[in-house]
């Protein structure tokens, strides 16, 4: 374990973001159906790396996963299934609704994070090293 102050700080920012996006901007289709969901995978990515150190491919691999299993869930109404069918807060949290879309909006969030924060960052890294 070792905080990192910086991706804590982003956390927080991407956590604000998607409590906006899901309460003031909720009518905007866009931001609630696909943004949100490209957010989300950052927002877990910032999360564990504020407290952990792992290996970045590795962990955005790991997140892609875990997404997808939660997204099959909601195929099962796994939230139902447990008896929080009727927890607002349980249902914005485990999903309602199985869609192939919210698959690709988890695969552009962690395509992302891979390009800015492992590609770019070990590009920029390499020519300052020259």
């Amino acid at each position: 374990m070792k905080f990192n102050l910086k991706y804590f700080l982003l956390t927080i920012l991407i956590f604000i973001a998607e409590v906006l996006i899901a309460t003031t901007y909720k009518n905007i289709v866009f931001l609630r159906s696909y943004f949100g969901d490209v957010l989300v995978v950052i927002l877990i990515y910032t999360f564990i790396l504020s407290i952990f150190k792992l290996q970045k491919s590795r962990l955005i691999f790991w997140i892609f996963i875990f997404s997808c299993v939660v997204e099959f869930l909601q195929y099962f109404h796994f939230a139902e299934l447990l008896g929080l069918g009727k927890n607002q807060l349980a249902l914005i949290v485990l999903g309602n609704s199985f869609s192939w879309i919210d698959i690709a909006c988890y695969a552009i969030g962690c395509v992302s994070i891979w390009l800015l924060d492992v590609k770019l960052k070990n590009m920029f890294i390499k020519s300052a090293q020259k």
